[in-house]
């Protein structure tokens, strides 16, 4: 099925096309952690080549905005939370998706790691949000659940990429 792709492109400016003609969009993404060490998900029911899919909170970063500046931003649009403190950077990718109904980009994406101290935190007073942002549904996920479902997760083997960073031990946080 068509999806997002992962490359190794380098990345122009914003905005900019890719050698394929593709423009360029740099987002910020985060991977929180709840005590339980669940992960929380947003869904999109897009049409495709994206198709309905869950995604860690995040998206495109902002004129002058730096990775982790935007992954903050977008998580507290997303959730309404502006108390979590984002961890080093656990993963990058490239991809090419479409957003939301228009056009296709080439997306850079940064993933940070983040926890929250809440179990199972619930996320309210975004709806109107998630509804411009085409944002579905919300959920924790444990890691066991995201390596059985049949569901699209992104970024694909994401249960894999949170094991290999707590395996590593905890990145540092911001301003360490």
């Amino acid at each position: 099925m068509a999806g997002p792709s992962d490359t190794q492109d380098l990345a122009p400016g914003d905005g900019e096309a890719a050698g394929d003609g593709l423009p360029f969009r740099r987002a910020g993404r985060v991977i929180l952690l709840d005590p339980d060490g669940r992960v929380l998900l947003m869904r999109y029911d897009d049409p495709l080549p994206n198709g309905p899919h869950w995604s860690t909170p995040g998206g495109g970063l902002e004129p002058g905005e730096d990775y982790r500046t935007g992954a903050r931003r977008e998580l507290a649009e997303e959730t309404g939370w502006t108390d979590i403190t984002l961890a080093g950077e656990i993963h990058r990718r490239t991809i090419v998706l479409r957003l939301g109904h228009g056009r296709l980009v080439r997306q850079h994406e940064r993933l940070f790691l983040a926890r929250t101290a809440e179990p199972g935190r619930e996320i309210t007073g975004v709806d109107e949000m998630h509804t411009s942002d085409g944002i579905a549904a919300w959920r924790w996920w444990s890691l066991a659940e995201l390596e059985s479902t049949a569901e699209k997760i992104w970024p694909e083997g994401l249960a894999g990429l949170v094991r290999t960073a707590l395996s590593r031990g905890e990145p540092e946080e911001e301003g360490r």
